[in-house]
């Protein structure tokens, strides 16, 4: 199994401008929002898990990438992993490079080379092993960290005059973040998108897409105050489909071309831009295209040339911002102090599904409503603790496994079943009977900088429902009759909700005890079969998402 993934951001410079909220003179304050796509290629000189796949092959992936780009007049970030830094055919490529367009930094992926260099001895099977306690930096002790990090800045300097501003993996613990900032001033990072096991990575209930600044103590979980902090922005990689990436579950579904349901599909791939650069967003929206060189040539070629053309041409147009990743690394520190609050909108989602979305993130939170045949599910809160630490601060794993996590407060993937969404459902009393709220298609639009607003047409009235940085409101205007949320998950799904009293449902995930709070409303039990019910309080109910 081919290891998936690879880097690239997404920047466009997009206008969302002043809106009118309803037949009231109420208009938005937002923002323009950029989007932002960084074409990200991370190169390994060697490919164990394949025989077919030699060194003459990886090495004319990327020239074959770097033709591409060059052929629409684009620039990139190319990663190189340690065994590629050190080869010379790949030195003297990536040298050619004009440096207004292109950018070189690290993968951070641990080879035999760069281990033993480090005076560390080796325990893979091979000289570049894809397993999390041998190839990644959650398998050495803070200590050894520093000395692998050393050894690799050392010699990129030698090789390219200067050290890396800019460097990624599936996951990097907190500690080699820190370091690597601290020492040598890197500007930009990027992880995986969130997943379940994949590859033996499990990265759940982050900041989703977009990037954020995280914690000193904990490299996956943002951080809410500056002292806090670590200034540097980590991007998500990989451009997951905001609906069936999360609601799929395990199954891929992103940007990447080697994917012929998601970036190798000539209809998504028309989508997946058209919702990214057009569709309603707060702040800013990413995505991150490119691919890394283990799948070849013959794997991604279709997916990159359908692609290619119509990054140039959004480009040409001025609907997004194509930029390396330390370029947009330097904007992100530039424009934001802390963790900016962001969403990623669906209005209209693939062929003849009418499902639509919206993912807003905060430094406090992380949210989902997803609308599928009428009916509104919020399928996932997730708090955020910048004092919460990450499990390899100090520790190693010593499995084919790492695990990083924040809060669930609601986690509609895992606490129901494959491709059948759990979460919050917004009920009603009809006729003596409790079903689930219809409507029709809810409307996007920003208040602020930091508040996304949702109106939801139902009935003979709206749900007006507003996202601000550490709360939810929502409320029933019009004849919207005795509503309520109830939270629904599956018969045999774990949960670490704890009890509830009337104003909080509380919860223990991991050793951290939190909750989620009714600023107005009562939490009380469900008579449905669910967890927990939220019943609104003179026709609103207001819920803090922080966790502090």
């Amino acid at each position: 199994m081919v290891l998936h993934r690879l880097l690239a951001v997404v920047l466009f410079s997009l206008f969302i401008g002043t809106i009118s909220l309803h037949a009231q003179s109420n208009t938005s304050n937002a923002s323009p929002s950029p989007r932002i796509i960084n074409i990200v290629n991370f190169i390994r000189q060697i490919e164990p898990r394949d025989s077919a796949i030699t060194k003459d092959v990886l090495y004319q992936t990327v020239v074959k990438q770097i033709e591409l780009m060059n052929k629409y007049q684009l620039g990139g970030t190319f990663l190189l992993q340690y065994d590629a830094l050190i080869d010379s055919h790949y030195q003297q490529l990536l040298k050619s490079l004009p440096k207004d367009k292109f950018e070189i930094g690290a993968w951070w992926e641990l080879p035999q080379p760069l281990i033993e260099k480090a005076g560390i001895k080796w325990r893979g099977e091979f000289a570049w092993d894809w397993h999390s306690d041998v190839g990644f930096s959650v398998g050495y002790t803070p200590a050894e960290r520093e000395k692998i990090i050393d050894v690799y800045f050392a010699d990129f300097k030698k090789i390219f005059g200067y050290y890396p501003k800019s460097v990624a993996s599936w996951v990097i613990d907190a500690h080699s973040l820190n370091y690597m900032y601290d020492k040598y001033k890197i500007v930009a990072s990027a992880n995986c998108k969130d997943q379940v096991g994949t590859d033996g990575f499990t990265l759940w209930g982050g900041y989703w897409n977009q990037a954020y600044y995280p914690s000193r103590v904990n490299a996956y979980m943002p951080a809410q105050h500056v002292e806090k902090q670590l200034p540097v922005p980590v991007f998500r990689m990989l451009g997951s489909d905001p609906i069936r990436q999360y609601a799929d579950g395990r199954k891929v579904t992103t940007l990447e071309p080697v994917y012929k349901h998601g970036g190798g599909n000539e209809q998504w791939i028309n989508w997946f831009f058209q919702v990214f650069s057009t569709d309603p967003a707060l702040g800013f929206n990413y995505t991150q295209a490119g691919q890394e060189n283990s799948f070849t040539w013959a794997g991604m070629q279709k997916g990159l040339e359908m692609q290619m053309p119509i990054i140039a041409r959004m480009k040409q147009e001025g609907k997004v911002r194509v930029e390396t990743m330390s370029e947009s690394g330097r904007w992100f520190s530039n424009t934001y102090k802390v963790t900016p609050a962001t969403t990623f909108t669906v209005t209209k989602d693939l062929g003849d599904s009418d499902q639509k979305t919206i993912w807003y993130n905060s430094r406090f939170y992380r949210l989902n409503m997803l609308w599928k045949n009428g009916n509104l599910r919020i399928a996932d809160i997730h708090l955020f603790n910048e004092t919460v630490p990450d499990k390899y601060l100090n520790a190693v794993t010593k499995v084919n496994q790492s695990f990083f996590y924040t809060l669930p407060v609601v986690d509609g993937f895992q606490w129901g079943k494959a491709n059948n969404l759990e979460g919050f459902r917004l009920m009603m009393n009809e006729n003596g009977k409790e079903v689930a709220v219809h409507g029709g298609d809810p409307a996007f639009t920003n208040t602020d900088n930091t508040t996304a607003h949702v109106s939801w047409p139902a009935g003979d009235g709206s749900f007006e429902i507003d996202l601000k940085e550490n709360k939810m409101t929502i409320t029933g205007k019009g004849k919207t009759a005795d509503w309520f949320l109830d939270l629904y998950v599956a018969p045999d799904a774990k949960t670490p909700l704890q009890n509830i009293s009337d104003k909080s449902a509380n919860y223990q995930f991991d050793g951290h005890a939190y909750k989620l709070t009714a600023m107005q409303g009562s939490i009380e039990k469900s008579t449905n079969g669910g967890l927990y019910r939220i019943k609104p309080q003179g026709g609103s109910i207001e819920l803090k998402l922080a966790d502090q």
